[in-house]
């Protein structure tokens, strides 16, 4: 079963987690294949993978209700690559191909051909108050100096520290059987900015790249090899990097596939289209036929059913209460 692990280093200001998505993961990929009648190319999968499990590192470490939605987007054959992370560790992740992807595509030839590519991370709370929008940040796919990113970590990291201040290091890997992940990070001081966007002092930014013992830790789990995260279950990894260290653990929590999409969400999908753009579609089709593409769900929607998203409550016909 799919599993993740917070953990804190006694004495230190460092925490991290490690995730295996195992049947979580299968599921995404059994299901694209099944809705499609076809697999993504293999980098396209191993980018999913990794958004993935950085999705739900990332949400494990955050007190939110509601969804962290990560995506990549830019201006090559992969049009947008997306995770959405629930705070149960519920999850769903999906990709749009548009064009041909080659066996040893990097990010920059998926995503970021000429220095379009963007990653954005939302915070969208589950119950919103009035008026209450999304909490959205966006880093761009290159460096400091334009230097395109290749790994899908690196931009994470890159995001971690421009937008929240906070010293982060990630390992990510995926192939077809798992999608796995560890993350470590110099914990916030007090007041310090995180993903909800509060204020940082100077003396916080100060912090940034300093800390001896994170710079340590940070440094062990970059001696972690992608073959090693795949392969190695949850204990023997932590063991063989930080064998020297006191670990502090908390109970394990169970990452599972799940979908929010619905028939209401659809509807109100289609009633976005606007009636003119809904009714020309029946017209050609004789239907809307809508798949999700996070699960492959169908919805289909004939000419009475689409003609009644249009109808207000008052426009339907009286019922007869005379008894036939």
């Amino acid at each position: 079963m799919s599993e993740l692990h917070r953990f804190l280093f006694e004495g230190l200001p460092v925490r991290g987690s490690i995730v295996r998505l195992t049947d979580s993961w299968t599921d995404i990929l059994e299901r694209r294949r099944r809705s499609t009648g076809g697999s993504w190319p293999a980098p396209v999968a191993e980018l999913v993978g990794e958004m993935a499990a950085a999705g739900a590192l990332m949400q494990s470490n955050i007190k939110f209700n509601g969804a962290l939605i990560l995506q990549v987007f830019g201006d090559g054959p992969v049009k947008v690559a997306v995770a959405e992370v629930q705070h149960d560790l519920s999850l769903r992740a999906t990709a749009k191909v548009v064009g041909p992807v080659g066996g040893s595509a990097r990010l920059s030839e998926m995503v970021n051909v000429h220095n379009k590519g963007r990653c954005a991370i939302t915070l969208d709370p589950r119950d919103k108050f009035p008026g209450q929008q999304p909490y959205q940040g966006t880093v761009p796919l290159y460096g400091d100096r334009h230097e395109k990113i290749e790994q899908l970590s690196e931009v994470l990291e890159h995001y971690m520290l421009q937008s929240e201040q906070l010293d982060t290091k990630l390992i990510l890997a995926a192939d077809e059987k798992v999608a796995a992940g560890l993350l470590i990070q110099r914990l916030p001081a007090a007041g310090e900015k995180n993903l909800a966007g509060s204020s940082v002092s100077q003396e916080n930014e100060d912090q940034i790249g300093v800390n001896e013992d994170y710079n340590r830790i940070a440094t062990l789990a970059g001696s972690l090899t992608r073959q090693e995260l795949l392969e190695l279950d949850v204990d023997t990894v932590l063991r063989r990097l930080f064998w020297e260290e006191k670990l502090m653990r908390f109970p394990s929590q169970r990452p599972r596939f799940a979908c929010t999409c619905s028939r209401e969400r659809v509807s109100n999908m289609i009633r976005g289209l606007g009636r003119e753009e809904a009714d020309s579609i029946v017209a050609e089709q004789g239907e809307i036929d809508v798949a999700c593409d996070f699960c492959g769900q169908q919805y289909r929607f004939d000419a009475v059913d689409a003609a009644q998203l249009f109808t207000s409550p008052g426009d339907q016909p009286p019922v007869s209460s005379e008894k036939q």
